[in-house]
Order: structure tokens, then C-alpha cells, then sequence
């Protein structure tokens, strides 16, 4: 998705601003594209695929097809003449030394957290005696001296109980493939032996050390000839390591009889032994939960039709806390003796209210149980906020809700304290203390400073109407001096699935935008997870319309509330958000003026014969089955571009090593699109061959990916792009 290098430099322009107008393209200029036309039946109905050949990368003529977009896109690319004022400002911005810090964890009273830190290309693990001077941290692994070429990244790390080792999943090139290497803590030397295929692209990858840090449980993909080739991304099973032996002999734990596209998270009670296996059944949001025994022994006491969808041990390993969605869409707590598992006697200790109860699955928990509390991370529609119960649910005193923009990370500190991330739409992240004695919460010196000044930026929460009636949420930047009712230049956003909230989140380059005058919005619509899981199941498998028709009405509200008009606005989105782009120009086309799309989903009816399209059938549905074809095929992007049609300009991106979304998918898309369009307007596909989805991409590779899109869209919007100093 993103380039390795630096985009070429261009001139400097000799005008204080550089101009809004890029050179017009020449009458269909984009490279030549075969057609050989290939029929599907499906449950009746004949559909007919004529870019089927831009499927196989093994093909020659397909990557010389995609080196030839490549270079048509640097044309246009290029040529913007904004382009070198947006990498320089960009370069500043994002290359902002202020550290940022995620993910923490606690063990044997250290504190461990990624770090990230520009010019260094790729985040790095740190380790802290105490909450104090970060300066004072340890690198523990730092990928960028591994790998001076930036494209290893650390996909996730789990630290001993005592704290001495910590394992690391090491991928290449925005693969997510990744084994699984054991450091030191003390020296940063690697010990004992790597273990192979331990993270995916697919069902993700997961370890919990065993309670005497002998070794750990994982996440164990098929090797060798264990499975047919077609089969290799699927099957992840528990396995259980023990230092020192050779990877071969790993103990099989549990995973022989789990679906085909089960995601496997595990967690380990370090005073107990107590292992937890949480299975998602592919990305719908079904889980089953299996509870691993002192004794050994492995017992399964949460099915995927329960409702349940995250457990937590208490620090004793007496209590199970579960988060249920039974007859609860936005979420109730039940608490359960791990004596006794039954989950028909579990006890309701807090109930649905209205708001959500966050449903993460990796990560840190939404519902976390310390010595003798219960905090619980609710999603207010887009904001979130934690809130403090005791062990019985009844909720603490007002000092204990702790009111946040956005929240996420918490993980525990000590005996009830707990650290957690927080940050806005105009702050960035920081690591925040709660101190249980004496209810106090504050920042820690583990915190980013913003790399520009937004403190005079407007954001204002409205709400749009969609087609059916549903009032849906946007959240819209709005430049300093913004005056009501002034038509400006406005970038919209919006994701839409897999019961994914998009919460309030810093991003350095929304300073690139606001400082030339242009507004940012992100919609709230269905198939997130917002208002809980009706909200959710609003916008997925048959339902997946209402996605598309909340987002249009989020444009057509920003248009008639006066702060854009269609010639002045642009939409970008990526993955499943890539979708919703193919979607609304193809049922919209005069929807806006330029469209940019990350790794999106096109074709809609060959997306499951992918990898990860396997595991995306329990949200998007699957065209074995007729009902679920129809919806399918009636929204389908692929299959629903027309001939003849003026389509807005288009800047598609994808990685080759894409391992969520197949590049094919934009390949076809942008063959149909330049098939249909009957000017030369562009339309781009730019094909990053050191990538993926993103995940795992270097800094440079943000930057110039970042530039090209800037650049493009300020070039479409007629932004004029001043200095900013």
C-alpha cells in the first residue's frame, strides 16, 4: 500500500502558493488492458467477468499490466503542483520527534510499551523501571537496527510473568506473516529458538507465557504438508512451547475440532496457571471461549451462539467476568465461579444500559477485573468513556467515571490502579494513571506532543438522516476562523463494519488539511459498532445497503448544511471502507469530486475465494447461498461500474503483499473504471510492491504515500497550498 522511498522531487514552485490545477490528461490515456470475457452462473443468473486474467499475480502480463499503472500514475502524480510543499509539510508533521507510546503492559512491576520515534522508520519495544522519565527507558528490540532497511516490524510482543524475556512476532514487508523470536530483557539479546508461523494476515496470532515462564501457549498455523497449499492460512490451532526444545515438539493443547476460519486469542492468569483460548468464528463476531484448568485440562464453556464475546479472569482465578450480547445488543457483564462453569447460572452484575459496552477482541479489554474492581470501557456513539464498579457491579461514585475523548490500553497497574491510553480528534495519545487510592487520574510523562498547534480548531458532533430514517453521526474539523455557513473544501471518511467504532483519533496530517482551509468529517454509520450490536448487524450480510445509503446522506447533509458543495468535496476509505468508496461512485457518481481508496473490496462475488475472504463471509455473506448472492451482487462495485458514465477522478492504492485484501481487487476496479470512462479524467492505481495493508509500513512509506494522496486531492479540489511556517 505504501512506497518504500521518497516520491521524486520536483521543482519548487517561484508563486507564494502552488497553484490548485493539474495539467489535463489526454483523452483516455491510460495504459492498454485486455479483455477476455468469462462467464459465472450463480443460482440462475449470468454474470460475466472480463478482467478474471488480473487475478493471477504468478501471471506475467499481470505485472507488467500493474508496473505499466505504476508508471501512468507517476505521471499524473508527479506533475501535481502541490506535491512538493505537501511532502515537505508532511515530512514535518509526521516526522515529528515527539515519541508516541501504545501498548503497554505491566509485568513483575516493569512497565513495557512500543514506542514510536521519527526519523526511526519502524515502532520499537521499550521497557521502564517505573512511571517516570521515559528517557530513562530501556530498548529492549529495536526492528530499525535489525532491519536498517525499515521493513520489519514488530507485530505484537508478551512479556514473562517475572519480566526477564519476552517474546516478539517479527513480520517482513507488510506480510504479517510472522515467527515468533524470544529476547532478553536485560541485554536485548535473542535466546533460544524461533518459532515458525506463529501470526497471520488472516486469523492474526496470539501467546500466553505459562504460569512458571518454562515456556507459552500460541497460536500455531500448519507447516509443511500438514495441510494442501490452499489450506496454509487456515486451521490455526493452540499449541504450547517449552524453552529450549526444539519447535517440533511442541505439545499440541487444543484447536483439532475449531472451524476452518477460527482468530484464537489467549490469555494466562500468572498466579494460577489458568489459560484462556477466546475463538472468533472468521470476523462476525461469534466466539466460543475454552478455559484451560489447573489441572491441565481444557473445558469449553462459551459456544458461538451464547452471545458471549470476551472473558477475564480475575487476578485470583476464582471468577470469570463475561461480556454478553444475549438478549443484550449494546452489552451486559455476567460473572461466573470458574468452580462452576455454567454459564446458565451466571449472574448478571451489570446490566445493558444505553450506552455500549466496547466488544474488543485483540488487544487490551474492554472489561478488566483488578483485586477489587470492574472497569469497563463504554462506547458513547464515537467517544468512549471508562467507567468504575466494584467486583459486584455496583458503579463507584462519580470521582470514579473517568470521561475520555477516546480510550483504549488499559491494562492493570498494581492492585486496582490501571494505565490507559487517551487521546482526541485535536490531542494526541497519552498514557494516562488512574490511582485507585484517592480516585486520581493523571497523564504520565509517557505522551506525544502535537507536531502543530490545534488548539484553535473547531469539531462539531451533527447528525445526518438516512435514507430509512436513521439518524446517523458526523464529526466535521473545522479550520480556525471557520465561519458559519462559509463553503469550503471538505474530505470526508467513514469505515462501516465488522462492528468496528471509530472513535475520535490524532492524526498529525489532519494539521496538513486544516491549515489550508479544508474541513475533515468521519461519519458514525451502521455496521460499526457504535450503538451496540443492533447497530452493527444494521449494515451487515443482507443489510450491508444501509452502510452505503448513511454515508450518501452524511454528504448530502455536510452540502445542505452549507459547509461544502459537491465540486468542493472528496471521499477516501480503506478496506471495508475501501468498499464504501467503490459503492457510493458507482450508486452515486455526482456524489462528489475525487475519490481516493485504500486496499478496498470490489468484486463482491470472487472476494471469498481469497484467504482472508474466507473470513469475511460471516460479515459480507457468501454467494453459495441465494439470498445472500442477491445482496451481494445488487451493491457489488465490480459489477455495477456502467459504460459512458463521467466518473469523478479516482486514486486507488494497494500492496502487493497485501495478505487482508487481495491487490486483485483493485486491479479489476480500476480496469473496469478506465474501460468505462469515456474522458481521460484519472484514474489511478498506485501499487506499492513493499507493502501490505498498511500494517507494518515504514515512516517513508507514509510520507510518500500520504503525499500522492494530499497532493491528488488538493490538485481535484482547486486547494491553492500556501507555506505554513
Amino acid at each position: 500500500m505504501l512506497a518504500c522511498t521518497p516520491p521524486p522531487a520536483v521543482p519548487a514552485p517561484t508563486s507564494p502558493d502552488a497553484g490548485p490545477a493539474a495539467p489535463a490528461p489526454p483523452s483516455k490515456p491510460y495504459p492498454p488492458t485486455e479483455q477476455h470475457e468469462v462467464s459465472d452462473s450463480y443460482h440462475g443468473v449470468t454474470v460475466v467477468d472480463p478482467y478474471r486474467w488480473l487475478e493471477d499475480w504468478n501471471d506475467p502480463k499481470v505485472k507488467a499490466w500493474s508496473d505499466a499503472q505504476n508508471q501512468y500514475a507517476r505521471t499524473v502524480l508527479d506533475a501535481l503542483p502541490a506535491r512538493d510543499r505537501v511532502s515537505a509539510r508532511l515530512r514535518t508533521l509526521l516526522g515529528n520527534p515527539s515519541p508516541r507510546f501504545y501498548a503497554p503492559q505491566q509485568q513483575a512491576g516493569r512497565i513495557f510499551a512500543m514506542k514510536e520515534q521519527p526519523p526511526k522508520q519502524q515502532p520499537f519495544l521499550i521497557v521502564l523501571d517505573e512511571l517516570g522519565d521515559p528517557a530513562k527507558a530501556k530498548v529492549v528490540l529495536d526492528p530499525n537496527v535489525l532491519d536498517p532497511s525499515g521493513a520489519t516490524t514488530i507485530d505484537f510482543y508478551a512479556p514473562s510473568h517475572d519480566g526477564k524475556l519476552v517474546a516478539v512476532s517479527l513480520s517482513k514487508a507488510g506480510s504479517e506473516s510472522g515467527d515468533v523470536h524470544v529476547y532478553e530483557v536485560a541485554t536485548g539479546q535473542e535466546k533460544f529458538e524461533v518459532i515458525p508461523r506463529v501470526n497471520g494476515g488472516t486469523a492474526g496470532g496470539s501467546l500466553a507465557w505459562d504460569a512458571e515462564d518454562e515456556g507459552f501457549f500460541y497460536s500455531r498455523y500448519p507447516r509443511g504438508d500438514e495441510r494442501p497449499k490452499a489450506d496454509m492460512d487456515f486451521y490455526v490451532q493452540v499449541y504450547h512451547h517449552r524453552l529450549g526444545e526444539p519447535t517440533e515438539k511442541d505439545r499440541y493443547e487444543i484447536g483439532k475440532d475449531f472451524p476452518r476460519i477460527a482468530e484464537i486469542e489467549l490469555k494466562t492468569n500468572e498466579k494460577t496457571g489458568q489459560v484462556l483460548a477466546t475463538v472468533q468464528e472468521g470476523d462476525g463476531g461469534r466466539f466460543a471461549i475454552y478455559l484451560r484448568g489447573k489441572d491441565g485440562a481444557w473445558k469449553q464453556f462459551s459456544t458461538y451462539g451464547d452471545g458471549v464475546i470476551q472473558a477475564e479472569l480475575d487476578p485470583r482465578g476464582e471468577q470469570l467476568y463475561l461480556l454478553s450480547r444475549d438478549g443484550a445488543p449494546r452489552g451486559k457483564v455476567l460473572r461466573m465461579p470458574t468452580r462452576d462453569l455454567d454459564i446458565a447460572k451466571a449472574k448478571v452484575v451489570i446490566a445493558e444500559g444505553e450506552d455500549t459496552i466496547v466488544g474488543n477482541f485483540w488487544g487490551a479489554p474492554s472489561l478488566l477485573p483488578t483485586q477489587s474492581r470492574l472497569y469497563v470501557l463504554y462506547q458513547l456513539g464515537g467517544p468512549s468513556e471508562i467507567r468504575v464498579f466494584d467486583t459486584q457491579g455496583k458503579a463507584l461514585p462519580k470521582p470514579h467515571q473517568l470521561p475520555v475523548a477516546a480510550a483504549d490500553g488499559m491494562t492493570p497497574i498494581g492492585a486496582d490502579d490501571i494505565l490507559f491510553l487517551n487521546w482526541s480528534y485535536v490531542q494526541p495519545e497519552a498514557l494516562f494513571h488512574h490511582v485507585a487510592k484517592g480516585d486520581e487520574t493523571e497523564a504520565t510523562k509517557l505522551a506525544s506532543t502535537a507536531p502543530a498547534d490545534l488548539s484553535k480548531v473547531t469539531v462539531v458532533r451533527e447528525m445526518a438522516t438516512s435514507k430509512d430514517g436513521t439518524k446517523v453521526p458526523v464529526n466535521i474539523l473545522l479550520p480556525p476562523g471557520y465561519q458559519k455557513g462559509t463553503s469550503m473544501p471538505c474530505i470526508v471518511n467513514a469505515y462501516g463494519g465488522y462492528g468496528v467504532s471509530i472513535a475520535p483519533r490524532f492524526r498529525p496530517y489532519y494539521s496538513l488539511l486544516l491549515e489550508q482551509g479544508v474541513c475533515y468529517a468521519v461519519a458514525n454509520i451502521r455496521g460499526g459498532g457504535e450503538f451496540g450490536e443492533a447497530w452493527h448487524k444494521g449494515g451487515n450480510l443482507l443489510n450491508k445497503q444501509n452502510v452505503f445509503d448513511d454515508f450518501d446522506a452524511v454528504l448530502g447533509h455536510l452540502v445542505e448544511a452549507g459547509y461544502t458543495t459537491r465540486d468542493k468535496l472528496a471521499i477516501i476509505g480503506g478496506s471495508n471502507g475501501g468498499l464504501l468508496m467503490g459503492a457510493e461512485l458507482t450508486q452515486h457518481p455526482d456524489c462528489c469530486k475525487a475519490v481516493v481508496s485504500f486496499v478496498g473490496i470490489y468484486d463482491m462475488l470472487r472476494v471469498e475465494l481469497s484467504p482472508n475472504g474466507a473470513f469475511n463471509v460471516t460479515e459480507f455473506g457468501t454467494v453459495k447461498d441465494e439470498a445472500q448472492f442477491k445482496a451481494l451482487h445488487a451493491y457489488s462495485p465490480y459489477h455495477h461500474v456502467v459504460d459512458g458514465t463521467a466518473y469523478p477522478p479516482i486514486l486507488m492504492l494497494t500492496g502487493a503483499n497485501d495478505p487482508r485484501v487481495d491487490p486483485m481487487q483493485s486491479r479489476k476496479m480500476v480496469a473496469r473504471l478506465q474501460a468505462a470512462t469515456p474522458t481521460g479524467v484519472p484514474i489511478l492505481l498506485r501499487t506499492d510492491a513493499a507493502a501490505g495493508h498498511g500494517i507494518g509500513s515504514s515512516l517513508e512509506q507514509e510520507i510518500a504515500e500520504l503525499t500522492d494522496v494530499y497532493a491528488f486531492l488538493f490538485a481535484e479540489l482547486g486547494v491553492s497550498v500556501s507555506e505554513v511556517r
